[in-house]
């Protein structure tokens, strides 16, 4: 059986040049980039070239790129990093109610250090409106963060628009891009923003490596001391084989993002159009429009996710539902929660996100086996049999 992968938001698969690079580094010996040696000094130029191929990719300077082990240490350094540093002296920072776990729960984290952190609401659509950010700012915010794509619903956010508000008011200003970077075009400069995210494993790249856009001046406290890596900013020997794949990677996403964009906006809008004519009580999650080209979610009423993704993956199919780091528990997203769609719809919720190899044809066979599935679920469901019974 062919096995059919729909789990961009959990990771991508490692693309073969980002493998090859990082085979050619450990076959021909591994060294420290702190060392002067020869050795040494050909594992510092790996990384320094690294650094170079993905700073050209969302447009920054090389030597505005902090290499991390992941996009969650990324927005850990940010957010804790810069209110830390305190810019204005402030102790407030603003997030939106959608951002990933990973700040969220950082943000909780300041709280218990005396930070006030508050959580602006989003719509329906998962849109941050920035009118709502420009009203939650005080005197005292010294640090906002919103993320650039939610990879629960595929939402863009409009964060140019809110990066200008802070911008305007000396507040600094913080993306969470791992959605994004590598799918879409990202400009640092035109966001506006003072530091972003990105993790290699969005774009075909490796698991266990990500970066930290800084924009230079901006300055943050480093969460790990102990070592002069990162010019002082993240402490630890450098992870040289993941950062290489990052940048090779990067390389891959500059030459294909836009063709790979347009084949897989047209499979999603396939999936998008077609799933609700072949399976009633079908909700479309995120913005129709301004989302991801690779995704679409949907909640599927009277359904629970998990046993969806299971029988799904029994017909060779993967699939994430709701959030890749909630996925071994009941609980429906946030994400989808703050946007207002009930719990019980929420239980309901699958993501389709297509990486690279995905055809029409597999588009096909998905719209064949899923509609059987979540049949044969209902019958199951006291849901909607109580369903049934009202609409009588």
């Amino acid at each position: 059986m062919k096995r059919i992968y729909l789990d961009h938001i959990a990771g991508t698969p490692l693309h073969p040049r980002a493998g090859a690079v990082m085979s050619s580094y450990l076959e021909s010996g591994a060294a420290n980039p702190q060392s002067l040696h020869a050795d040494g000094q050909r594992a510092r130029q790996i990384v320094d070239d690294a650094r170079v191929k993905l700073a050209q990719l969302i447009h920054s300077r090389p030597e505005e790129i902090i290499f991390t082990s992941s996009g969650s240490e990324a927005n850990n350094l940010a957010l804790k990093g810069l209110a830390l540093a305190r810019h204005n002296g402030g102790d407030h920072i603003i997030l939106s109610s959608i951002e990933h776990l990973s700040l969220i729960q950082a943000a909780r984290s300041l709280e218990k250090t005396g930070f006030e952190a508050t959580r602006v609401a989003v719509d329906s659509q998962g849109v941050v409106d920035p009118d709502d950010i420009e009203r939650a700012l005080t005197p005292r915010t010294s640090v906002v963060s919103v993320m650039l794509a939610n990879s629960i619903v595929g939402t863009v956010e409009p964060i140019r628009e809110i990066a200008r508000i802070c911008r305007s008011r000396g507040i600094r200003f913080h993306t969470d891009a791992v959605a994004a970077v590598g799918n879409i075009p990202v400009d640092v400069g035109a966001l506006g923003v003072d530091s972003l995210s990105l993790a290699a494993d969005q774009f075909y790249g490796p698991q266990g490596s990500a970066a930290l856009f800084l924009r230079k001046g901006v300055k943050l406290v480093p969460l790990l001391d102990g070592g002069v890596q990162e010019s002082g900013r993240r402490a630890g020997t450098e992870n040289v084989p993941g950062i290489a794949g990052l940048g090779e990677a990067a390389s891959v996403a500059m030459e294909d993002m836009e063709e790979r964009g347009k084949r897989m906006r047209a499979l999603r809008n396939r999936l998008i159009q077609e799933l609700p004519q072949r399976l009633e009580h079908v909700v479309l999650t995120g913005h129709p429009e301004s989302r991801l080209p690779h995704h679409a979610s949907f909640c599927i009423r009277f359904v629970e996710g998990e046993g969806m993704l299971l029988h799904l993956d029994m017909q060779g199919i993967a699939v994430a539902s709701g959030s890749a780091c909630a996925s071994k528990s009941l609980q429906a997203s946030h994400v989808l929660l703050e946007m207002g769609i009930d719990h019980a719809l929420a239980q309901g919720s699958l993501v389709f996100s297509m990486v690279d190899d995905i055809t029409s044809g597999d588009i096909d066979y998905l719209l064949d086996v899923f509609p059987p599935i979540v049949e044969k679920l209902r019958k199951m469901s006291p849901l909607y049999f109580e369903y049934l019974e009202n609409s009588r």
